[in-house]
């Protein structure tokens, strides 16, 4: 396993500024946003693919500091009816477009999540049991449905453009949050469909990452190195469902945090144990969106983590 890193959180730094960034720190792979809401700071795709002379620097930067890209991101709610929701969607096929170009073979993607029926303009996370009331189930059976048309098609538009994976992150308000909802979309669409195995989102939730490892054997496609950590005594008053602002850190009932600021190092060494016993080699790309510490105390922190514990 190779440590890289999610460059959004240099957003406030310019293409090359980040790459020496990044190299400062003994990273040599980046996943960079370019399709769906990241900051594409660092990746103008519509740009590059409208400018060869311009796509040619880009890969010239990267490849005179020996420095590669892990993937390209373009997660995103392209399952949303409304105008935002078909930006999005094009935003993904761009995506495939520029890393067909680049000769990248692997985007990291979200599930999305639709509203509620063919009229509904409102995307509609259903978390509760579809028993009742009794409009519940067509909503759920409506929403698997739009999501596995829509993927199918990504997915062929996906592999004639070479792509070889697509990790769709496990993210809590999408149609594809737990390991067994990764498996019922990819069992409905293609194998190119995998997990961008983010332990953090499945922390939040009450799930063991390191046992959703094994359930996902074979899928694992890209992993986010991301901590979460749930705070005592607030959880246990409130449960942890938690629909405060990332921002009023102090009050929620879980947060981000960074590497080994949730989980201890034994733990992050048993996952990426298990991750190498499924038959994960790949990047553990940091992502990093601790808002208790400053971005390079909470860089610094995960790296140093990340680097006492991914198996190499």
């Amino acid at each position: 396993m190779q440590l890289a890193i999610c460059t959004d959180v240099f957003a406030d730094l310019s293409y090359t500024e980040m790459l020496d960034k990044v190299k400062s720190l003994g990273i040599d792979a980046v996943e960079m946003t370019a399709g769906g809401w990241g900051a594409r700071k660092h990746c103008d795709t519509a740009r590059l693919l409208e400018n060869p002379a311009e796509l040619k620097v880009f890969q010239e930067e990267l490849e005179k500091r020996g420095m590669r890209i892990a993937a390209l991101n373009t997660s995103c709610n392209p399952l949303w009816p409304s105008g935002t929701g078909e930006e999005y969607k094009k935003s993904m096929y761009a995506c495939v477009d520029l890393a067909e170009k680049l000769g990248v073979t692997k985007i990291v993607a979200m599930a999305g999540l639709p509203a509620g029926n063919e009229t509904d303009t409102t995307p509609n996370w259903i978390t509760s049991t579809v028993s009742w009331p009794d409009f519940m189930a067509p909503a759920y059976e409506y929403q698997w449905k739009v999501t596995i048309a829509f993927w199918k098609e990504f997915a062929e538009y996906a592999k004639n453009h070479k792509i070889e994976q697509i990790a769709i992150e496990e993210f809590p308000g999408t149609m594809v949050w737990s390991a067994e909802t990764m498996l019922k979309l990819r069992e409905a669409t293609d194998p190119i469909i995998g997990i961008n195995l983010d332990p953090s989102h499945m922390m939040i939730l009450g799930a063991d990452p390191i046992a959703a490892a094994r359930a996902l054997k074979g899928c694992i496609y890209h992993v986010h190195g991301k901590d979460a950590r749930i705070e005592r005594g607030l959880a246990d008053t409130n449960g942890i469902l938690e629909p405060k602002p990332v921002t009023k850190s102090s009050d929620r009932v879980w947060n981000y945090v960074a590497v080994g600021c949730g989980k201890d190092l034994q733990w992050w060494k048993e996952f990426f144990s298990v991750l190498s016993m499924m038959g994960y080699h790949g990047d553990i790309s940091l992502e990093m969106e601790d808002l208790t510490m400053s971005v390079e105390a909470g860089v610094n922190t995960s790296i140093d983590a990340l680097r006492q514990t991914i198996s190499q």
